[in-house]
């Protein structure tokens, strides 16, 4: 029984020195395998183009092919089914919605974009033409930046689908391994894409902010100033370009300054001329009552001067002297 024994330890014995060795064997396996593999990085183009050569030419590259997919199939490695394509993004969308209908993507401004400047300035003021210039200038630069995003984006793509094609040569790697790696980039790309969009719909919304509250304070007149700046418009239609004194002179009649005065006349004037027919029935209501208003002027005025007096019985007064006589 002790001999048994003895032999049994002695046969543990050689088993652990034997696990030791190859375990010692398979780390410096491992580092010369590294060894040869980091000074791949300091060769020369020329050289891993020799090598390349030489690899692709070696009797023994069909064999290492076949290895190379037999450790790939028992790792698990390939594709066992096509990922689903990820849903798409409520927040992309939302930026993308924004844009479109601010006239800063999607087709030159008009449609949607003019509907909504429309609503915002209704009344084809001088900010109309200065909200547009503004917002193409914003469309400009979003669609430089964004070719720009999508050269970079593609010449990326591009070179890792060229690189992992010359390397499914020499290693298994399927189309459909190339795609899954080729949305990982896109998915990795979209958070600048994402980034350009929200900070263009920040510009816009700036803009927006900015001259809504400009048509803000411009409609701040009241009812009375408005009639007042109106008949003096429509009772020089013929030219209605008040001088400086004029404009003080409404500027204090409207309680405005002399500056917004004269930038009511300038709109109006814009207005009136991209549509007169629609404001030629406002010029014929306030030349009517410029009329009535300069009858009833007539009519008191004339009574004023009359010599009747409705105590005289539309005879003349009579005249008395001071002693009484007449």
């Amino acid at each position: 029984m002790e001999g048994q024994s003895h032999l049994s330890i002695g046969l543990r014995g050689e088993d652990d020195t034997g696990d030791i060795r190859d375990h010692h064997s398979n780390g410096q396996l491992q580092q010369d395998i590294l060894q040869q593999i980091m000074p791949i990085t300091e060769e020369s183009v020329e050289e891993a183009q020799a090598r390349k050569h030489a690899l692709n030419c070696h009797r023994m590259k069909p064999a290492l092919f076949s290895i190379l997919c037999e450790i790939k199939e028992k790792m698990a490695l390939s594709i066992q089914s096509i990922p689903e394509e990820d849903p798409p993004d409520p927040q992309m969308m939302r930026l993308d919605n924004m844009l479109l209908a601010e006239g800063v993507a999607g087709p030159e401004m008009g449609g949607a974009s003019a509907a909504v400047i429309g609503e915002m300035l209704d009344d084809g003021s001088i900010e109309h033409a200065d909200y547009r210039e503004k917002v193409a200038q914003i469309r400009q630069i979003y669609h430089a930046e964004l070719e720009k995003y999508e050269q970079a984006c593609n010449e990326f793509t591009g070179h890792v689908i060229n690189l992992l094609r010359e390397q499914s040569r020499t290693r298994p790697i399927s189309p459909t391994e190339i795609e899954r790696m080729v949305a990982i980039i896109l998915r990795k790309f979209s958070t600048i894409q994402m980034q350009l969009k929200q900070s263009t719909c920040e510009a816009v919304m700036i803009l927006r902010s900015r001259f809504m509250d400009a048509r803000c304070k411009r409609r701040n007149f009241s009812k009375v100033a408005v009639e007042i700046l109106n008949e003096y418009f429509y009772a020089h239609l013929a030219n209605p370009y008040p001088n400086e004194e004029v404009k003080e002179e409404l500027a204090k009649k409207c309680s405005i300054t002399v500056a917004q005065v004269a930038n009511w006349f300038g709109n109006k004037r814009i207005r009136y001329k991209k549509n007169i027919a629609k404001f030629q029935g406002e010029a014929n209501l306030y030349a009517v009552k410029t009329a009535v208003d300069a009858a009833s002027v007539s009519s008191v005025a004339s009574l004023a001067s009359s010599p009747a007096t409705p105590s005289s019985g539309g005879y003349p007064a009579l005249c008395y002297t001071p002693d009484g006589d007449l």
